[in-house]
């Protein structure tokens, strides 16, 4: 097996236009987010460049971006490997997480109307079947769309932005639990989106916060 370790078709189609530098950057850091690459897994400049089709100059490039962004951790004399999350660095992202999409329930629940509860609705029923399906990775896709309609329909931009800093994290987090959490994280979604088409700010805030506190614990006790 290649150090990479990349499973069958796991490797983004690098998409066109962009610098070839920035869209090697994002094939790699989407096989982090979805652990297609693992955790502490060794990052091989030539073997990365053989799976995206590019020389080694472009992935040595991003993954001193990745580095700079805490993706990817370079070592001397052993090069780079995928960088290790701690528990409390985990946590501290995911207690931040909490706070935003609370805010952004709430925010929803005054704003949303009849199109967006409606694309609430069809994302949640594509996750139950993604789920009852047993497809993890169409799952995890899924429920990120999900918490980022309802960030979207909480019609604040700066919120949106500070959500869009940690969404990609939160997914990497989220993919280890996603089979775990199953289809009680969805049935978590129709309460919040039943709170939200009541217009219920206090109980939209308040289960947003409690779904996501369910996320955040499970996690820490993955594996147990």
């Amino acid at each position: 097996m290649l150090s990479t370790g990349l499973p069958p078709g796991a490797v983004p189609k690098l998409e066109r236009p962009g610098p070839l530098r920035d869209r090697v950057y994002e094939a790699l850091l989407e096989l982090i987010t979805t652990r297609a690459l693992q955790p502490g897994q060794h990052l091989v400049e030539s073997e990365l460049a053989g799976h995206l089709g590019v020389s080694r100059q472009p992935v040595r490039e991003a993954l001193q971006r990745l580095n700079t962004e805490g993706w990817v951790d370079l070592r001397p004399a052993q090069g780079a490997f995928v960088h290790e999350p701690t528990e409390e660095e985990a946590d501290q992202l995911l207690t931040v997480r909490t706070l935003l999409e609370a805010e952004a329930a709430r925010l929803a629940a005054a704003h949303a109307d009849s199109a967006g509860i409606a694309a609430l609705e069809e994302l949640c029923a594509q996750g139950e079947q993604a789920v009852a399906d047993d497809e993890v990775d169409t799952a995890v896709a899924l429920n990120a769309r999900f918490h980022t309609k309802v960030m979207e329909l909480a019609g604040n931009t700066v919120l949106a932005e500070l959500a869009a800093q940690v969404d990609r994290r939160v997914r990497w987090y989220y993919t280890p639990i996603a089979r775990q959490r199953g289809h009680q994280s969805w049935i978590e979604h129709r309460g919040l989106i039943a709170a939200i088409t009541e217009r219920d700010e206090a109980r939209a805030t308040l289960l947003m916060r409690e779904h996501t506190e369910h996320t955040r614990r499970s996690y820490h006790q993955r594996g147990r």
